[in-house]
């Protein structure tokens, strides 16, 4: 049965992984729901947050597949019950609205909404919470005169990692294909470059 997995693709930032890791996803027509990438708590590890819609068998292959690409470190593939993630959104509305209708100021309240520009033709909202919190406002908003809209991708941490950096230094240490490097002029680069 195919339900919503949130894949998060530790990576290093290289020219062209993200079209490597979409031939992934075209190949099998997989669908990508949201797409996010970020610096993560490791200095130069990225992190794709990448959602999709499938079967564990599915979402087990394709994990094995993307950390064979050389640039990624590790993915982990979780559902939405073991990771906490959030989305942001912006609500434009004209301003006369508001001012007229208190019904309108209730709901922004009762959605945490927060004023980010405020004009005498419209005012701008951003709200963050899961799909269905950005998308009950939405509905909400329409009925007043909702100008524009726009939603963030996903962005998650998983509720049981103890952060990726721990696994990414202990998989270095403990790879055997990693040998160490017996080259004379490494403690000479700086000389070597200024001839």
């Amino acid at each position: 049965m195919k339900k919503e997995y949130t894949l998060s693709v530790y990576t290093e930032n290289q020219v062209g992984l993200l079209n490597k890791i979409a031939i992934i996803f075209s190949r099998r027509k997989i669908n990508l729901e949201s797409l996010n990438s970020s610096p993560s708590e490791i200095d130069k590890i990225y992190r794709f947050t990448i959602v999709i819609i499938e079967t564990e068998t599915v979402v087990n292959n394709i994990v094995r597949q993307l950390e064979k690409i050389v640039d990624v470190f590790k993915v982990y593939a979780n559902t939405n019950e073991e990771i906490v993630w959030q989305q942001m959104a912006l609500y434009k509305v004209p301003t006369s609205i508001i001012m007229k209708e208190v019904k309108v100021e209730r709901l922004l309240r009762e959605y945490g909404a927060k004023a980010v520009v405020i004009r005498e033709d419209y005012t701008v909202f951003e709200a963050t919470g899961q799909d269905d919190e950005i998308n009950n406002l939405l509905t909400e908003l329409g009925k007043y005169g909702l100008i524009e809209f726009v939603r963030s991708s996903r962005i998650a941490i998983i509720k049981s990692s103890e952060g990726v950096h721990k696994k990414v230094l202990d998989m270095e240490k403990n790879d055997p294909t990693k040998k160490p490097i017996n080259n004379e002029f490494l403690n000479h680069k700086s000389m070597i470059f200024q001839m």
